[in-house]
Formats: C-alpha cells, sequence, structure tokens
C-alpha cells in the first residue's frame, strides 16, 4: 500500500525534483552492498576505510534497520538486489535473533548463539519496522511477521497506559522500573510503516495513540517539550541519568533531534489523517501539523548550531552536551521534506518555501558527517575537542538508516506535492 507512487495531482516536475533524493537513496545502499552483507546477517562498515568492523556480534537493531534500508531501496525501484539483500537479513532475524518464544535477542553470534539474551522494547519496534518494510516492498511472509511482531509487542510490552514499556529479560521480567520515549517513538514510526505496507486501520490507530500520548499529552506538562524519561507510571524522571550527560540512548535533558524526528512522524499522520472520513478517526481534533510544526520549531531554535545539531539541551535552552549526531540531521532533512508537503497541500506556500529552505539548508550539511567510504560518522564533537569525527562503536546500530530514511521521505514527499 505503500504511498511512494505519484498520486493525481504530481507533476512532471514533481517527478524531476524528487530524483536528486532517490539518488541519494541509492547511493547510500550502493555504499552498504554488497560489503556490508556477511554469510549470515549483516556487518557495519567503517566510514574512513569502508572495512566490516571486526568481531562476531550481531546486534537486532542493526539487523533491522539494514533490512528496512534495502526494502526502501526497492520501494525506490532501485537495483535489483534490494530485494535479496533485505531477504538476507529477515532470514538472520528469524534464524539467530528470534528465540522460541517469539521474542528477539539483542546481541547473538553470527552462528545464532546468545550473547545478550535482552528483550528490548526498542529492539523490537524496530523488528515490526523491519517485517513492515519488507512487506511494503513485497517479500513473501514480511506481512505474517508484521502481525505476529504486532501481537507479540501487544502481549509482552503494551503497558496499562497503552504505550510500550521498557526492557525485560529473558523471562520477561522487566529489568528496571523505567519508561521512554525512544522505544515509543520508534513503535510509532513502525506502526506508520505497518499502516503503510498493509492499510489496515489498527496500526494507524496504534502510532496516533502514542503519538498523543508522547508528543501532546506528556509535553504538555513540559511547555511542549519532550522529555525522554519516565517512572513505570508515567511521571517525569529529571533525575534519570543525570550523571551521564553523554548516554548514547538515554542522556539527560532535551534532544532536538528527537524533536525533529517526532516532527516528522506528526506529519506523516498529518498525511494519512487527512485520507480518512473524520468520523472514523479516534483523536480526530488533533492537528497534527499544528504539533509538527511546533515540534519542528523548537528543534531549530534551541538546536540548530550550522554544522549539525546540539545532542541536548535544558529546559531553558542552553546546550548540555554540544556533540553533534549525524542522525539528528537526517531527521531534520526528513521532518523538512515532510512537512514542506503538508504545508504545500493545505495550500501554505509560505510554510511550504520555508520548509524547503531548511531542507536545503540541512542537506548542504550532511558532507561534514560522510566519511570517506561513504558511510556517516556517528557524530561530530564540538569545535573546541580534539578528535573532531567519531565513528561508530562496534557493534554498532546505525548502518545508516537515518540518511536513508532521510532520503527516501524527501523522495517521496516531493512526488506527493501538488
Amino acid at each position: 500500500m505503500t504511498d511512494a507512487s505519484p498520486t493525481d495531482a504530481t507533476s512532471t516536475d514533481a517527478e524531476r525534483r524528487a530524483r536528486p533524493h532517490r539518488a541519494r537513496l541509492l547511493a547510500t545502499l550502493r555504499v552498504q552492498y554488497p560489503d556490508a552483507l556477511a554469510d549470515r546477517g549483516y556487518r557495519l562498515l567503517h566510514p574512513e576505510t569502508g572495512d566490516r568492523y571486526t568481531g562476531d556480534r550481531r546486534h537486532l537493531v542493526a539487523a533491522c534497520r539494514s533490512v528496512a534500508n534495502f526494502a526502501l531501496g526497492a520501494l525506490a525501484d532501485g537495483p535489483d538486489w534490494c530485494v535479496p539483500a533485505a531477504e538476507h537479513g529477515l532470514a538472520f532475524l528469524r534464524e539467530a535473533h528470534r528465540s522460541d518464544d517469539g521474542g528477539y535477542r539483542l546481541v547473538v553470534t553470527a552462528d545464532g548463539d546468545p550473547i545478550d539474551r535482552t528483550r528490548s522494547a526498542y529492539g523490537h519496534a524496530f523488528v515490526l519496522l523491519a517485517y513492515a518494510r519488507a512487506a511494503d516492498a513485497g517479500i513473501d511472509g514480511a506481512r505474517e511477521g508484521i502481525a505476529a511482531t504486532h501481537a507479540l509487542i501487544e502481549e509482552r510490552f503494551r503497558d496499562d497506559a497503552g504505550l510500550l514499556r521498557s526492557d525485560c529479560d529473558a523471562e520477561w521480567t522487566e529489568v528496571e522500573p523505567y519508561r521512554g520515549q525512544n522505544a515509543n517513538m520508534h513503535a510509532c514510526e513502525a506502526y506508520l510503516a505497518a499502516y503503510e505496507a498493509t492499510g489496515e486501520d489498527r496500526y494507524l490507530d496504534r502510532a496516533r495513540r502514542i503519538a498523543e500520548a508522547i508528543a501532546v499529552d506528556l509535553a504538555s506538562e513540559t511547555r511542549g517539550l519532550l522529555w525522554e524519561h519516565y517512572t513505570p507510571e508515567w511521571e517525569h524522571d529529571f533525575g534519570y541519568n543525570a550523571d551521564e550527560p553523554r548516554h548514547q540512548f538515554r542522556p539527560p535533558g532535551y534532544q532536538p533531534g528527537h524533536h525533529a524526528e517526532w516532527a516528522k512522524l506528526l506529519a506523516l499522520l498529518d498525511r494519512y489523517d487527512a485520507e480518512e472520513p473524520a468520523a472514523s478517526i479516534d483523536g480526530a481534533d488533533i492537528d497534527w501539523y499544528d504539533r509538527a510544526r511546533e515540534l519542528f520549531d523548537v528543534a531549530v531554535d534551541r538546536g540548530w548550531a550550522e554544522n549539525g545539531f546540539v545532542y541536548t539541551h535544558a529546559a531553558d535552552g542552553s546546550p548540555l552536551v554540544e556533540d553533534r549526531y549525524g542522525w539528528a540531521l537526517a531527521e531534520a532533512i526528513g521532518a523538512a521534506a515532510a512537512l514542506a508537503e503538508r504545508a504545500a497541500t493545505r495550500g501554505d506556500a509560505d510554510a511550504a518555501e520555508r520548509f524547503r529552505r531548511w531542507h536545503r539548508r540541512f542537506a548542504v550539511r550532511t558532507d561534514l558527517y560522510r566519511g570517506p567510504a561513504g558511510v556517516w560518522y556517528e557524530k561530530r564533537l564540538p569545535s573546541d575537542a580534539e578528535g573532531d569525527l567519531v565513528a561508530p562503536e562496534p557493534p554498532g546500530v546505525e548502518p545508516d538508516y537515518h540518511p536513508a530514511g532521510a532520503f527516501f521521505e524527501s523522495w517521496r514527499s516531493v512526488r506527493r506535492t501538488p
């Protein structure tokens, strides 16, 4: 059901303008193929040399992201190898990461021996995304994988608030009393992709529920800003990881990159809700577009620093950690593209042009993060720190999924623009 195909309103000019974005997506995938494919699963590539990272560890999130990447290439009518490259990763997910109880181990060896048996809510959101993108690309068995993973998430991770709880051990006991917006954000992303692949409203409903709770209701308690960490009762936990400001996944403070990422997701909700009869929409009174604009503006007003986004800032907007992660720039590219399409579709030419200017401004900075081998570095350190560029640490979770997604969203958003 993918909406990557042009609508009746799409002009030949829109197709022409979309081509560079498709070219960037396929260039990203060509860097990964075939070198990132191992005998079993995938290996990350070093941005400086293009060499495979050594070691035998395979991370669930990296595998799922690689599947999603190659599936996006197929959706963009990319090279013939996109589908078998995605199938290669799906086979490893099923044979190595999946356990007998249906859950997925977080880290395994190439032979499928478990290294970390954690059942990660974040990781399972990406399992759903992998199946959704694969199903949208027409890969056999992937649609059944969507349904099975959705059922697993509902049974094992959904809490009384209708959101995802946190990580569990191999017996499905929670590891710590914690709730996080990050896992829920990626679950929202995965449910949107599941809706795109199947057209089933239940997946769109789940995306709406998560978005309303995280990006609207909880954010209303922090002046519209998105806090990352919560108690099991979904109360803001402002002291969580206060002594780990550079934590890769759970830092204290507000993250501009996640504000941009949510802006993109809410723009997609606005897109799909515009296609649904209002009477059938639960929570139809929410203006996703206006909220997406607010989050985008927060990201750029508080986080943009010309060579990227600061990692985190305090409630007053002062920077906490000024490292610039590549993923945040990529998500801002996707957000600007989706918002430009929504603004144009709504007839707001001035706003559409504003988002296009931001899109161009972000896009020209991507060379600051792309290494000589074509793979993105993880981040740039502040200009006064030694060792400006930082490569991912193995086993790593980033096979350029964020750039691939940004270029794909840019391509399909431009094609949809009236």
